[in-house]
C-alpha cells in the first residue's frame, strides 16, 4: 500500500496564523510539530516511511521537503508536484500515474489518500482502521472514512451508510454541508457520518471508475507522466467526491470512532487543545483574569485579558484577529476583503520561508528594510544582484561564505560586509550550525522582486 498525503491547500480559514505563504498544514498548532509532520508520523504506523508520498504544488515544494526531512532524511524527495491546482480528482489521477510509472506499482496496488492538515488520535486505533480499509479496497471497494459525529456540525459534508453494524458498509448517499436543523436530524438518525476526505482503493478500481464517471480525466491516463504534467492545466477542476464517489456503486464507508478534527476554524481549537478549568484555550504567553470560554493564541508578546467571555483572540506580529466564539467561519470574509484590497497580510508572514532557510522583516520604511536572515547548514542563496539597493550584512551567529564579484571570503560572528548595488554576490553557510545575520537594505526600491538570479541550486533561476 502507498500512502499519499494531499498538501496543496492554502488554508486561509485559520488566518492570520495560516496564510497562502505558510498554510495550515505547515503550522504548529498543538505542539512542536507541523500538522504535515504529524500526518507523516501517523501514516508511518500503517506503511513503511518509504511508501509515504506528498502531493503538493510548486509553491510549497520546499516547505514539504523541509518537513519530510525533519521526520526522516530518507523521504525528503518523496514529493509529487502539481503544475497547477486542479482539485482532488485530477490530483488522484496524477498520483496513480506516478505510482504506475515511477514506482512501478501494479494495478492491484492499494492507494490510501489522506489530507495533510487533520488531527487524529490515537495513532494505533487509526492504523487499525487503515488496515481494515486496505482489506476492503483489495476486494474492490473505494473506502472512505466516516467520522462518528459528536455534535450537529454544519461545516462538514456527511455520508449516510447503507448497512447496519460496524465495519465497511455501502454508501447510501453523500450529503452536502447541512443547516443546523438538518445537522441535528443527522445526529439523531445515527447513520450519518462526517466525510473525512480519506480514501482507500486499488489503482485498477479507480481507473475503472474514472473511465465510467470522469471520462475527461480517464482519457489522459494513457499518457506518460511527463505529458500528463504538461497537459495538467487542461484537467477539469473537480473533487473526487463529485467526479466519482457520489456516482460510484463501489463507494463504501468505514465508520470510525476516533478523535478527529480538520481544524477547520478557530472555533474548533478546543477539540485539539484541552481547555483549562475556565474553558479557555491559551497558546503562548497569556495571562487571563476573570476570562471564560475564550481562545487566546499569541506568538511574540504577552497577552492579558480581563473580564472576557466567549471570544477568539489570535495575535501575530503584523495582524490581530478578535471575534466572538461561533463566528470563526466568517474569517473567510476578512480574507476575501484583504484580497480585494491587495493586502500583503493575506499572503505573507513577517517571516518568509525559503528552501535555504528563512528571513524575518524586523522593520521597513522609505528607502530601507531590516531583516533577520537564517541560512541552514550546507545551504546557499542564489548567485544574484540587485539594481536598486545595497546591503549591509552583520553576522550574529555562525560563519558566512560570501562571494562579491570575483572574490570569496569567510565572514565570522561579529563581523560585517557590504554589498554594493549591481554587484553579483552569493551567501552560503559552510558550517554545521545555522547562520544568523542582520541585513540592512538601503536604496530607492527594496521590494523582493528586485533580484536577478544567475545560478540557483533550487532551480529558481529557471522559472519564468
Amino acid at each position: 500500500m502507498k500512502a499519499i498525503i494531499l498538501a496543496g491547500g492554502s488554508g486561509t480559514r485559520l488566518w492570520p496564523v495560516s496564510r497562502y505563504g505558510l498554510p495550515k498544514q505547515f503550522i504548529k498548532l498543538n505542539g512542536g510539530k507541523s500538522l504535515l509532520c504529524q500526518t507523516v508520523e501517523r501514516l508511518a504506523a500503517v506503511v513503511p516511511l518509504h511508501d509515504i508520498f506528498v502531493i503538493t504544488n510548486q509553491d510549497y515544494q520546499f516547505h514539504v521537503q523541509a518537513d519530510l526531512r525533519s521526520v526522516s532524511p530518507t523521504i525528503e524527495n518523496n514529493v509529487i508536484l502539481e503544475p497547477v491546482g486542479r482539485n482532488t480528482a485530477p490530483a488522484i489521477a496524477l498520483v496513480m500515474k506516478y505510482c504506475l510509472e515511477k514506482l512501478k506499482c501494479k494495478n492491484d496496488e492499494v492507494i490510501f489518500i489522506c489530507p495533510s492538515d487533520h488531527i487524529i488520535e490515537p495513532v494505533e486505533k487509526f492504523a487499525k482502521y487503515a488496515r481494515q480499509a486496505e482489506t476492503a479496497a483489495k476486494a474492490g471497494s473505494i473506502v472512505t472514512f466516516g467520522i462518528k459525529p459528536s455534535r450537529p456540525e454544519t461545516g462538514y459534508g456527511y455520508i449516510k451508510k447503507g448497512g447496519k453494524g460496524p465495519g465497511v458498509c455501502k454508501v447510501e448517499k453523500f450529503a452536502e454541508k447541512p443547516d443546523l436543523k438538518t445537522a441535528e436530524k443527522y445526529l439523531k438518525d445515527g447513520n450519518y457520518y462526517w466525510n473525512s476526505g480519506m480514501f482507500s482503493f486499488t489503482i485498477a478500481t479507480m481507473l475503472a471508475e474514472f473511465k465510467a464517471y470522469a471520462p475527461e480525466i480517464s482519457r489522459k491516463m494513457p499518457q506518460t507522466l511527463a505529458k500528463m504534467l504538461a497537459d495538467f492545466k487542461n484537467m477539469p477542476s473537480i473533487s473526487i467526491d463529485y467526479a466519482v464517489m457520489e456516482k460510484s456503486k463501489k463507494a463504501a464507508v468505514l465508520p470510525i470512532d476516533i478523535l478527529w478534527s480538520d481544524v477547520g476554524s478557530w472555533d474548533s481549537l478546543p477539540e485539539v487543545i484541552k481547555p483549562d478549568s475556565d474553558g479557555n484555550v491559551k497558546v503562548g504567553d497569556v495571562l487571563a483574569l476573570d476570562t471564560k470560554r475564550t481562545i487566546v493564541m499569541g506568538e511574540n508578546r504577552l497577552i492579558s485579558t480581563i473580564g472576557l467571555k466567549d471570544l477568539i483572540i489570535v495575535d501575530t506580529v503584523d495582524a490581530l484577529l478578535i471575534a466572538r466564539r461561533g463566528e470563526a467561519q466568517r474569517v473567510k470574509e476578512v480574507v476575501d476583503m484583504l484580497k480585494e484590497r491587495k493586502r500583503k497580510e493575506v499572503v505573507e508572514h513577517t517571516t518568509t520561508y525559503r528552501p535555504w532557510g528563512s528571513y524575518t522583516v524586523l522593520e521597513e520604511g522609505p528607502r530601507y528594510k531590516i531583516k533577520r536572515i537564517v541560512v541552514n547548514p550546507g545551504h546557499k542563496l542564489s548567485h544574484q544582484l540587485h539594481y536598486h539597493r545595497s546591503e549591509h550584512w552583520i553576522i550574529v551567529k555562525g560563519t558566512a561564505k560570501v562571494t562579491l564579484g570575483k572574490t570569496t571570503s569567510l565572514v565570522h560572528e561579529n563581523e560585517s560586509t557590504y554589498v554594493p548595488k549591481s554587484t553579483g554576490h552569493r551567501l552560503e553557510n559552510p558550517g554545521k550550525v545555522p547562520l544568523e545575520m542582520i541585513e540592512v537594505q538601503n536604496g530607492e526600491y527594496v521590494g523582493e522582486d528586485d533580484i536577478v538570479r544567475f545560478n540557483d541550486i533550487y532551480g529558481r533561476d529557471k522559472k519564468k
